[in-house]
């Protein structure tokens, strides 16, 4: 019973030491980064990719996409006063309570459309995840951390 169970803790240590150095060999991969990208390319996000990916290539792809995406959208220089107008009647708001995993809450209500301008509206959207994603918590997980709630009243 003993030997098992410190096999299975050995294994575990394998395992972590073993993903550890696939996150060392994605950031290599990856290249040198500057700036903005450093914050949005953590550990953690690069652990992220290595278990929704199928190994490197496909992880480093969507690492690169995302940094590229953040580079030209620049998420983080949308500002309330920008997509004030989208978030007047409360189409998407962050709710005033947790989940029971303790993830923050996002309601949207795409019944309660005010605008016709997609840009914007996809602005809002963006501005309403970056903010939820600010508020975090200080530890908490990279992943699962936001839920989405949409409500169609038809």
């Amino acid at each position: 019973m003993f030997s098992r169970w410190s096999n299975s803790h050995h294994s575990q240590e394998n395992d972590s030491l073993q993903h550890e150095s696939k996150v060392k060999e994605l950031r290599a991969a990856v290249g040198p980064l500057a700036g903005r990208s450093l914050k949005y390319c953590t550990d953690a996000c690069l652990r992220k990719y290595l278990e929704h990916g199928i190994g490197t290539l496909i992880s480093r792809r969507k690492c690169w996409k995302r940094l590229k995406w953040r580079s030209t959208y620049k998420p983080e220089e949308i500002r309330w006063d920008e997509v004030a107008v989208d978030g007047e009647i409360g189409k998407v708001y962050r709710a005033n309570f947790h989940d029971r995993s303790g993830r923050i809450v996002l309601i949207l209500r795409p019944g309660k459309q005010n605008t016709k301008s997609l840009d914007n509206q996809q602005r809002h959207l963006v501005y309403m995840i970056e903010n939820a994603i600010l508020n975090l918590p200080e530890g908490q997980q990279q992943r699962d951390k936001i839920v989405f709630v949409l409500v169609c009243l038809f």
